[in-house]
């Protein structure tokens, strides 16, 4: 029997959207925490062209259930008008229905101006599994390798075959289905450089070189990624400390696992020269959960200096901004943290953290040293990015 893993996300008692990539388990966390509800699963060839045949049976439908039913519609973008319906009956009907909206692309809806329900819908973000989703016996290398989606973790033995089946039904059905992009041969080979600089600064027209497309093509594939939730912009924070700062921002894929699969690498044994890219991006995903479950607010991006100072990630709210520093190594050197103190001795962090592979804790003058374990329960437990 496999596994099946407890999410964090808690159901809210309100119609809401819970927007999350492909094989992030949105479905499933749906099934366990709204049993008994009314289920529209448009992903379901039957249940798609029957609604956008008959797009008034959607109100039927509902009409007939008793008041306090919740009503799922999975993948809502696929058919945008139903949040007109959706709307219509709040309106008409208050609380009498609830509504769960999944949804893995944001693509569609914004190109379709679709009804976003502003004032009458919440959102939520869906993410893979967690350090802390997953209990104490995580593998931190197969982590690296593999990643952090439900299907991999519950069924390991299986994970290159479940990467490969991710990468081409991603392009199948998100990218080739919806029409996103015109060339899918030249997507493809973007998706490849583009796995390959995951964690790194883009240069746009460096990568347009090498996918032989133009620069807007390439810009436009960016756009793609963060649409459908499959890459999203790391912003430099610019805190203007009496030094010139890099104002470009990073690009990272949600995954390790997904960015090993598009880079063609998820055969390959872990090599030392991607485990801090790799590291980088996982640390990445478990900050942006943490914002979302423990809904701190605050904004996400990193800090470097032309002369190579870098900071990986700056959390900020107002005011308040902590740093964290990720280094894929077993043993934490003083001048790892030295961009940190900088920061924390001109008032622009409040602390620092250092997160590397070693097994003991330290103390690196203003900067708290964790090994990964340990920084990864600190920060579920809401300890490092608090609820000031």
């Amino acid at each position: 029997m496999l596994p099946m893993f407890t999410r964090s996300l808690q159901l809210p008692n309100h119609t809401f959207f819970v927007f999350g990539p492909r094989g992030t388990g949105k479905t499933t966390w749906l099934k366990n925490v709204l049993p008994d509800a009314l289920w529209f699963d448009l992903l379901r060839t039957q249940t798609y062209l029957a609604l956008a045949r008959r797009p008034e049976s959607f109100r039927q439908e509902i009409e007939a259930r008793p008041c306090g039913t919740w009503v799922v519609v999975d993948e809502v973008q696929r058919l945008p008008h139903l949040l007109n319906e959706i709307q219509a009956l709040i309106t008409e009907h208050g609380h009498a229905y609830r509504f769960a909206l999944s949804g893995s692309s944001a693509r569609k809806l914004k190109r379709t101006d679709a009804n976003l329900l502003a004032g009458r819908a919440i959102n939520r973000q869906f993410y893979p599994l967690t350090a802390a989703e997953l209990g104490r016996d995580f593998d931190p290398d197969l982590i690296l390798r593999f990643g952090l989606l439900p299907q991999i973790q519950s069924e390991p033995a299986f994970a290159v075959d479940i990467l490969d089946a991710y990468v081409l039904n991603y392009v199948r059905e998100e990218i080739q289905q919806e029409a996103l992009v015109r060339n899918l041969e030249s997507f493809a080979r973007f998706l490849e450089v583009a796995a390959v600089m995951n964690g790194q600064v883009a240069n746009v027209a460096g990568l347009a070189r090498d996918c032989a497309v133009a620069r807007p093509t390439v810009q436009g594939y960016f756009a793609t990624l963060i649409d459908t939730l499959i890459g999203f912009w790391l912003p430099a924070w610019r805190k203007r400390i009496k030094v010139k700062e890099v104002a470009s921002p990073k690009f990272y894929l949600f995954d390790p696992g997904v960015a090993r699969a598009l880079a063609g690498r998820s055969r390959e044994p872990l090599e030392s020269a991607e485990r801090g890219f790799l590291l980088e991006t996982w640390i990445l995903h478990e900050l942006r959960a943490a914002i979302s479950l423990h809904d701190t607010g605050g904004q996400l991006s990193y800090w470097r200096t032309p002369s190579g100072a870098e900071v990986d990630f700056i959390w900020a709210r107002g005011a308040h901004a902590i740093g964290v520093e990720v280094k894929a190594s077993a043993i934490w050197r003083r001048d790892y943290s030295a961009p940190l103190i900088s920061l924390i001795d001109a008032g622009a962090l409040r602390t620092g953290y250092g997160v590397y592979t070693g097994m003991t804790e330290l103390k690196d003058g203003p900067v708290r040293v964790l090994p990964l374990r340990r920084f990864l329960a600190e920060l579920s437990s809401g300890e490092v990015l608090g609820k000031e």
